[in-house]
């Protein structure tokens, strides 16, 4: 009994002891984010935070190194953020990073924002869209009248500007109108964590930007670190509200769960590359156009289908312009028409024109690396211009070529006559035997040449020798 009471207690001591190894700290999830801010982005982050939440992740850091992004794709990452049942860092690093446009509001919705020495964030200001300006103007004032002068009447000189007025007015609008709806949205964003909403209000009206350690000394971010461990140690025993629940960090034993982007995430970035999804789109209405015009080849069929599925996915997550969408297809549609109701290119050129009207304006969005490249818009351009002039091309030549087939092209034909005949017999001709009928006897071996055909029956005159 007493040895039994003996390894009973051990036992327990060492259960006691292993404890510790068993109750280890949860992890901290890194999610590393570069380049612009894209659908795939928005994706990796949406996923990264729910596998972070079934992991019982003690934070998420979102290291950040872009120049900004899309507007949805931002809306769509904040959200995340603000709903996550896991505390988010913002992390812009390493030296040299910077989180400028999108990447401003998003280190804004964390709630812990931390920058690294020798980066920047800011120049938050709504990137034009669909060609409206960057700023409102400047308002004019006219210049006083020298002494002495009459003084001019209070409308004088209005009826020649007000139509270039109101034209500037109805264009400003729609930019101050963006400008308040991203200021308000990021002033939003800092009241809720507690941060400089009026720097944030700068960084969208002024495009105005600051340095790491700018940003601690104006509160708008919580520290400077120079990497991710530096960064868990200044943290560690921050209290915190997440979602109505306080927490504290405890990161001091925390353990580094780096998720790089999969095979998905990767997939989505090629797909959703505009100059990407404009390919898709040709082979995919090609492929199928092939197909139709070629019934039972199949693979034209089935890759430009899946091609065209796809681009129409991409399309659906990037800034499109329709009107833009349908000149493309409008031009195309009018290309192919071309090939079978020649009309001595009118169609063609039309679509051509069509065709690149709408590749310029099918992205809806004045950023950099979102548009269409003018090399791959001439390049698309020339290689159906090329194809638009083989067609007709080949149409004219078969118009000029002589018929070598059909009743007319018997007409003139020269054959010989089999057998004596009154005026109806038969007769060789581009070797086959006709029925012939003539106005004259006929002796076999004549020459003769068709003048005319009635069904079956063809009409000859003699061949003069």
């Amino acid at each position: 009994m007493k040895l039994f009471t003996r390894v009973l207690r051990n036992s327990a001591a060492a259960v006691l002891l292993l404890l510790p190894l068993f109750a280890m700290a949860a992890p901290v999830v890194v999610l590393n984010i570069q380049g612009p801010i894209t659908p795939a982005s928005a994706d990796f982050i949406e996923r990264g935070l729910q596998h972070a939440a079934a992991e019982g992740a003690l934070l998420v850091i979102l290291q950040l190194d872009t120049p900004g992004g899309l507007d949805t794709s931002m809306r769509q990452i904040v959200r995340d953020i603000v709903a996550s049942p896991v505390p988010v860092a913002g992390f812009v690093a390493p030296g040299g990073a910077r989180a400028a446009s999108a990447g401003t509001y998003i280190l804004y919705a964390t709630h812990i924002a931390a920058m690294a020495p020798g980066t920047n964030l800011g120049a938050a200001t709504p990137v034009q869209i669909g060609g409206l300006p960057d700023s409102e103007p400047e308002p004019k004032t006219k210049p006083r009248p020298p002494p002495g002068s009459p003084e001019p009447k209070p409308d004088e000189g209005r009826d020649q500007n007000v139509a270039k007025d109101d034209n500037m007015s109805t264009k400003n609008a729609m930019s101050r109108k963006a400008i308040h709806d991203a200021a308000a949205y990021i002033r939003g964003l800092a009241q809720m964590r507690g941060r400089n909403a009026e720097w944030a209000e700068r960084a969208v009206r002024e495009a105005v930007s600051l340095s790491a350690s700018e940003a601690l000394n104006l509160k708008v971010i919580d520290y400077v670190a120079t990497d991710v461990p530096d960064l868990l140690e200044q943290v560690n025993g921050r209290r915190m509200t997440i979602l109505g629940q306080n927490l504290t960090l405890d990161t001091g034993s925390a353990t580094l769960e780096i998720v790089e982007p999969d095979w998905r995430t990767r997939a989505l970035a090629v797909i959703t590359n505009p100059s990407v999804a404009y390919v898709l789109m040709l082979i995919g209405i090609y492929g199928l156009f092939f197909e139709f015009s070629n019934p039972g080849f199949v693979l034209p069929g089935v890759a430009g289908a899946i091609c065209l599925l796809l681009a129409m996915y991409a399309f659906q997550l990037l800034p499109v312009s329709y009107a833009g969408l349908a000149l493309i297809l409008l031009g195309m549609a009018f290309m192919v028409a071309e090939a079978f109701l020649p009309s001595f290119g009118a169609l063609g050129i039309g679509g051509i024109i069509a065709f690149i009207a709408g590749s310029v304006m099918l992205i809806d969005i004045d950023m950099p690396g979102y548009g269409i490249p003018w090399p791959m818009i001439a390049a698309t351009s020339l290689a159906s211009a090329s194809f638009l002039v083989f067609v007709i091309g080949m149409a004219l030549k078969s118009r000029r070529a002589p018929i070598v087939s059909g009743r007319e092209e018997l007409f003139g034909a020269v054959g010989e006559v089999l057998e004596d005949t009154p005026g109806e017999g038969m007769a060789r001709i581009r070797g086959e035997l006709w029925s012939v009928r003539c106005t004259q006897p006929l002796v076999r071996g004549q020459k003769v040449r068709v003048t005319g055909i009635d069904g079956l029956v063809l009409q000859v005159d003699p061949v003069e020798k």
